[in-house]
């Protein structure tokens, strides 16, 4: 009977090995399946979604990587010290590094966004032009974003044989704008070519700041005032712009897009982090959510952007 058994078990496990291996992920499905998050991603945080897509194609061999398989973890990102969420070890350059672990895809594409956007050294990638996808590899070899020579050239590559460049239409990028009162931005020309780029979230326009940037700077260069890019950001008179920081030149919205109901908390977000990523007023978040101003989520919060949370 021991011999029975363990022939059947041998049988079995070939047949799970078989069933688990036919789970690969081919470079096509992988571009259907997660382009769209790319996409969004792009119009949010301003980063080429062709770009993102390779990044995540060649650091995940096409999402079968261990970390992209067990971790979500589709960019490769380490842990860092000012990572408190989840973490998985994996052996990189050195034994049992620690990684950062997420709860879905989307978690993991989102924080690449946020990691090329918080980093200094990135900053002068959000002064080329969006849809310059050889430029961003470039810049990203630049930057030091990873070890390989050939880096660059492999994210080329990938873009071109996928055609991935067509995804990043539609990054909106605006010359300087008419005298103040006159903006019809519905119906504004775009120029990718003239001036530092406009980009829109939850039809809200904003852009990013450059070194050097200030309130008073920024408000001559777009013709408005500086009280209106404080009251615009929910920030005070005192607030000191940094190097790819996001600011609103318009007024933002009461509620997000229908395509943001509700919001999951990660670690150490803020309610006013939360408010400048889907474009919704400070106080009416506070107010969707039944909270007190000033008051902070916890992570895995559910953070309501549309309708006023249940009682």
């Amino acid at each position: 009977m021991n011999r029975i058994a363990a022939v059947f078990t041998f049988i079995f496990a070939g047949f799970y090995l078989s069933a688990f291996a036919q789970k690969t992920i081919s470079r096509q499905e992988y571009i259907d399946r997660y382009s769209h998050i790319a996409i969004s991603n792009m119009k949010q945080y301003g980063i080429p979604a062709s770009i993102t897509l390779a990044q995540a194609m060649l650091e995940s061999d096409n999402g079968n990587s261990t970390l992209a398989v067990e971790a979500n973890n589709h960019f490769g990102i380490k842990c860092h010290k000012d990572w408190k969420g989840e973490t998985i070890y994996h052996d990189d350059d050195r034994k049992s590094e620690c990684f950062r672990k997420y709860r879905n895809p989307e978690h993991s594409f989102n924080d690449h966004s946020l990691f090329l956007r918080g980093g200094t050294r990135y900053a002068f990638l959000f002064e080329l032009n969006p849809t310059d996808y050889k430029a961003w590899a470039h810049g990203l070899k630049k930057a030091g974003y990873a070890t390989n020579p050939r880096y660059a050239e492999m994210l080329i590559k990938i873009i071109e044989e996928n055609e991935l460049y067509r995804f990043d239409h539609g990054i909106e990028v605006a010359v300087k704008p008419p005298k103040r009162g006159a903006i019809d931005w519905d119906n504004y020309e775009i120029d990718i070519y003239k001036s530092r780029p406009v980009y829109s979230r939850n039809r809200v326009k904003y852009i990013v700041a450059k070194e050097g940037d200030t309130f008073e700077s920024i408000a001559k260069e777009l013709e408005l005032m500086p009280w209106q890019l404080y009251r615009y950001n929910d920030l005070t008179r005192d607030s000191v712009i940094r190097p790819g920081q996001e600011l609103y030149i318009q007024p933002k919205r009461k509620k997000a897009d229908r395509s943001n109901m509700v919001h999951t908390v990660d670690q150490g977000e803020t309610m006013y982090k939360i408010s400048q990523l889907y474009g919704v007023k400070l106080k009416w978040l506070y107010h969707k959510n039944s909270m007190k101003s000033g008051e902070e989520p916890e992570a895995g919060q559910l953070i309501y952007l549309r309708k006023k949370k249940p009682l």
